[in-house]
C-alpha cells in the first residue's frame, strides 16, 4: 500500500468499526442506559439517517475546498461525535450524537474514492478505491469483534473511545501523508451546477442499482444470527466466529472487486457481481440446513457484500463528470438506503410467519432488479459510445 492511501484506509477502518460494532454491543447499551433493545436499536437507524443526510449535503457545502481540507474537517466531526457518544448520559442524547457521527460517513468515502482514483496509477483506479474500503473490511474482521468484546467485558463506552482513537490517528496521517489536490469545483462553477448531476439519467440508474441491488445482501446479513441458529442449527456462541468468516469474505471480496473493475467496464463488473449475488442468495435459501454448505455460502455472500463497492464507485465517478465527489457521496447514501430497505423488506416474510431462510428470497429479487437496471445502463453507455 502506498503511503498516501494509508489515511484513507484508516478512515475506512474507523467508519467501519463505528457503523457495525453497535450491532454487537446493543444489549450492553440497552442494559446500561435502562431501555429496551428495540429502543436502543434506534441508534442504528439514527446513524444511517446521518449518512444519508450528510453525504450529499457536506460534499455540496465543501465542494469549493480542496479534498484534503474536507477530509480533515469530516474526520474532526467523526472524532468529536464518537467521543461524545462515549459520554452520552442517556439514550436520547446518544441517538442525537449517533446521527451527527453518521453525517461525515458518506462524504468521507465519497471524497476519498475520488481522491484515491486521482492518485492511482493508470488502469488501477478501482484497486486504489478498494484500498480505502479495505479499512472497512478489516474493521469487520478484527475491530468489530474486539470492540464487541470490550463492550461485553468492560463497558460499551470504551468501544466508542477506541473509535475516537482511530479518528485521531486518521487525522494525523491525513495531515502528514495525504497529498494536496485541487477542489472538485472549477473556477466560477456554482453549487447549482453541481446539482445538475441529479438531472442525469445514468446517475439515477447507478443510485437505483446501489439502493435496490446491493440492498439484497442486507436481507441476508440483517438476519444472519437467527438464520444460523434456527435453520443451520449452529449454537448461539458460534455466531461470533461465523461473523468473522463473513468478515474474511469481505476482505477477499474487496480485493476481487477492485481487480475486476480494473479489468472489465465497471457496469459489466456490477452486472456480473449482482448475478452472483442473486445465485448465492438462492443457494442460501435452499441449502442453509447443511452446515458445511451454509458456511461456504456465508463466506461467498460476505465477499459479494463488499466486492461491489469499488465498481459502483468507479461507475458513478465516470457518470458524474464535473461533480464526481457529489456523485460518489450520493452512492454512499444509496448504500445506506439499501441497508435500510434490505433490513425492512427482508423482515416482512418473518413478520408473516415464514422461516428465517425466506428473507434471502426477497434479497434475490432485489439483486435481480439491480441486474436489470445494470443491463439498462450498459445498453445506454454502449449507445453513447
Amino acid at each position: 500500500m502506498k503511503k498516501h492511501f494509508f489515511p484513507l484506509f484508516l478512515g475506512g477502518l474507523g467508519i467501519g468499526t463505528t457503523e457495525f460494532v453497535v450491532m454487537g454491543i446493543l444489549p450492553d447499551i440497552a442494559k446500561n442506559l435502562g431501555v429496551s433493545i428495540t429502543d436502543a436499536a434506534h441508534i442504528i437507524s439514527s446513524y444511517a439517517a446521518g449518512v444519508v443526510v450528510g453525504a450529499p449535503l457536506l460534499v455540496l457545502l465543501g465542494s469549493k475546498y480542496p479534498p484534503k481540507k474536507m477530509l480533515l474537517f469530516l474526520m474532526v466531526i467523526f472524532t468529536i461525535f464518537n467521543s461524545l457518544s462515549a459520554l452520552a448520559p442517556d439514550a436520547t442524547t446518544l441517538l442525537f450524537f449517533r446521527f451527527l457521527a453518521g453525517l461525515p460517513h458518506g462524504a468521507f468515502f465519497g471524497i476519498g474514492a475520488v481522491v484515491a482514483s486521482r492518485l492511482a496509477d493508470e488502469g488501477k483506479q478501482a484497486q486504489a478505491i478498494s484500498t480505502m474500503f479495505a479499512g472497512l473490511t478489516i474493521a469487520n474482521l478484527l475491530l468489530v469483534p474486539i470492540g464487541t468484546w470490550i463492550g461485553h467485558e468492560y463497558l460499551w463506552r470504551y468501544t466508542f473511545a477506541l473509535v475516537t482513537i482511530i479518528g485521531l490517528t486518521t487525522l494525523l496521517f491525513i495531515n502528514l501523508w495525504l497529498p494536496a489536490l485541487p477542489s472538485d469545483q472549477n473556477e466560477g462553477e456554482s453549487t447549482m451546477s453541481q446539482l445538475e448531476l441529479f438531472k442525469r439519467v445514468d446517475a439515477w440508474l447507478v443510485i437505483v442499482i446501489t439502493s435496490i441491488g446491493t440492498g439484497g445482501l442486507f436481507t441476508w446479513i440483517s438476519y444472519i444470527a437467527p438464520l444460523m441458529t434456527e435453520v443451520s442449527h449452529f449454537s448461539a456462541n458460534s455466531v461470533s466466529w461465523i461473523m468473522v468468516l463473513a468478515g474474511f469474505g469481505m476482505v477477499v471480496g474487496n480485493i476481487i472487486g477492485g481487480k475486476l473493475a480494473d479489468k472489465l467496464p465497471a457496469v459489466q463488473a456490477c452486472l456480473w457481481l449482482l448475478v452472483a449475488m442473486a445465485v448465492t442468495l438462492l443457494g442460501i435459501h435452499f441449502f442453509s440446513e447443511n452446515k458445511i454448505i451454509s458456511l461456504i455460502l456465508t463466506f461467498i455472500a460476505g465477499a459479494l457484500s463488499i466486492s461491489l463497492a469499488a465498481p459502483i464507485q468507479i461507475l458513478m465517478i465516470s457518470t458524474s463528470k464535473g461533480a464526481e465527489m457529489l456523485g460518489s457521496a450520493a452512492t454512499q447514501a444509496s448504500f445506506n438506503i439499501g441497508n435500510s430497505l434490505g433490513a425492512f423488506l427482508g423482515g416482512l416474510p418473518i413478520t408473516y410467519g415464514f422461516g428465517y431462510n425466506t428473507p434471502v428470497l426477497v434479497g434475490m429479487a432485489m439483486a435481480l432488479v439491480g441486474v436489470f437496471f445494470s443491463f439498462v445502463l450498459k445498453r445506454r453507455l454502449s449507445y453513447a459510445e
